[in-house]
């Protein structure tokens, strides 16, 4: 079974999105600190999304920063931030906003 178009853009069940993973709450936290040491590195600004591994050992490494992460109402980068509090329309709205300052 692949990851493919039709599971990424289709079907929203086809895909399980745990936000925040399922991880001890100290290597959350590395993760959040580790993904926010790598967008200042690199000038990050407006949106991207910084993919991470952790290790068996516990160790967070870079994977990527996706600089257009998926943008639909069933996408990771949504999800991620509904998770927080943060609604489709309103982190459409708030980034459109920062563009425009």
């Amino acid at each position: 079974q692949f990851y493919d178009f039709d599971s990424k853009y289709m079907d929203s069940a086809a895909s399980h999105v745990e936000v925040p993973a399922s991880l001890p709450e100290e290597t959350l936290n590395r993760v959040r600190e580790t993904a926010k040491k790598a967008f200042v590195a690199v000038d990050g600004a407006g949106l991207s999304r910084v993919d991470t591994f952790v290790t068996k050992d516990g160790e967070v490494m870079v994977n990527e920063i996706n600089t257009m992460p998926g943008f639909t109402p069933i996408s990771m980068y949504p999800k991620a931030w509904e998770a927080t509090g943060v609604n489709y329309t309103d982190l459409i709205t708030t980034l459109i906003e920062g563009v425009l300052r």
